[in-house]
């Protein structure tokens, strides 16, 4: 079984890998789709909305605004043992304070919502939020910033079954990795999940999946697949996300190959050969999968602005939604990955800025007042109550005074 979130996420993946390109990478569609499944929120509910920008909203969720709100809470008020996530909506002091208080109480109750931090503040929650992984925050604030949005997700976990070493030619004779490297990992003799498949769009293709040691019942497994070299990224992308979606019940991969099926000898995805055995399989033809995968670890920072990403969208609904000055948006994700003999970490922090025009630079004067001389004091009431009308007190002078002889300010309150 899966979540009602691995088709939206699945397409957000295509479009957000296919905007980064082919060079080595690693990234976060979650951490991106989560901050704009937030905003979505804005756009749910009794009250007016900018509609284009809920619908293009919608378009980039791949699901309905409603639904990705639900998903949203659903995943961040029930965290994952093995998955750290946290998400902050800010805003500038003074500015979106306004906004309807309906929405903010629909947020996931674990959303931060508060005044905007320095930058200092901005990198500290990253750090604190995805395990040390990520250590600045992607967008650096400014002045004309009015609103930040931000999701973080990290993991570090260790496999339930380490892998053994292999010398790195064993990635195979086509391999330029096996003339880089000195040595690569070997799947253990059991644990780990090993297939050929063929697929629609990629063809046939290799599936590794190893999990890891789980806590609490809660687990976590990384899913590697490759296909012939001519094939591109992103079909090859598209398929790991199709093949993904019965590991976590530990299926096997959608349309797995017999190894009987398929002709002894070497292509540039594996080695098949054939030999007499002793083995209690019951049609005598026992199958046996080894996997050769080098290390690997990567830094990436990604521009998030394209509009298939969502985030022109998502900006304009906050603005809506919080009565905020926002006229342009910045959007970025720092992700990072490392996956070794023992085990696996990654973290992504994805930020949003919302952002509005300084006013043009000219001369600005400011005076210090100073009552150093004896001077006159005035106590005013104020009466509006509750219906709006006014009271009787309101304006009513009720204390006055000449101040003509000044205390030194007592050592509690220094």
């Amino acid at each position: 079984m899966t979540s009602d979130l691995h088709g939206p996420l699945s397409r957000y993946a295509e479009n957000l890998h296919a905007q980064i390109g082919a060079e080595h990478h690693v990234a976060s569609p979650l951490g991106a789709w989560l901050l704009l499944a937030l905003s979505a929120t804005a756009a749910t509910g009794p009250r007016a909305v900018d509609r284009r920008a809920a619908d293009g909203l919608a378009e980039a969720l791949g699901t309905d605004l409603t639904s990705a709100a639900e998903v949203a809470r659903a995943l961040l008020d029930a965290p994952h043992p093995l998955v750290a996530s946290a998400t902050a909506l800010w805003h500038r002091p003074g500015q979106g304070d306004g906004g309807p208080s309906d929405w903010r109480a629909a947020l996931p109750a674990a959303t931060e919502v508060g005044a905007l931090p320095d930058q200092a503040g901005l990198d500290a929650w990253a750090r604190e939020n995805t395990l040390g992984l990520i250590e600045t925050f992607p967008l650096r604030v400014g002045p004309d910033v009015v609103l930040a949005l931000a999701s973080a997700l990290a993991t570090r976990i260790s496999w339930a079954d380490p892998f053994e070493v292999a010398d790195a030619d064993a990635l195979g004779v086509d391999s330029a990795w096996a003339t880089k490297l000195r040595r690569a990992l070997r799947s253990p003799g059991h644990g780990h999940q090993i297939a050929i498949a063929t697929t629609p769009g990629a063809g046939d293709v290799i599936v590794h999946a190893a999990p890891a040691q789980a806590t609490d019942g809660a687990g976590l497994v990384v899913v590697s697949v490759a296909a012939a070299p001519h094939v591109p990224p992103a079909e090859v992308l598209a398929a790991a996300y199709h093949l993904s979606a019965g590991a976590a019940d530990g299926a096997e991969p959608a349309g797995r190959r017999s190894l009987f099926d398929l002709p002894l000898g070497d292509t540039p995805l594996w080695t098949l050969r054939e030999e007499r055995v002793r083995t209690r399989a019951r049609d005598g033809r026992e199958e046996r999968h080894r996997a050769v995968l080098p290390c690997w670890s990567a830094r990436s920072e990604h521009d998030l602005t394209a509009p298939k990403l969502g985030f022109p969208a998502a900006s304009a609904t906050l603005a809506t939604a919080l009565a905020l000055p926002v006229e342009t948006f910045e959007a970025r994700q720092a992700a990072m990955a490392r996956f070794g003999r023992y085990g696996f970490e990654a973290a992504a922090v994805t930020g949003m800025f919302g952002l509005t025009s300084l006013p043009p630079e000219g001369v600005a004067r400011t005076a210090e007042l100073r009552f150093g001389h004896p001077y006159a004091v005035v106590a005013v009431a104020t009466d509006t109550r509750p219906d709006g009308t006014i009271g009787p007190w309101h304006g009513v002078p009720v204390f006055s005074g000449w101040v003509a002889d000044p205390e030194e300010l007592p050592e509690a309150d220094a």
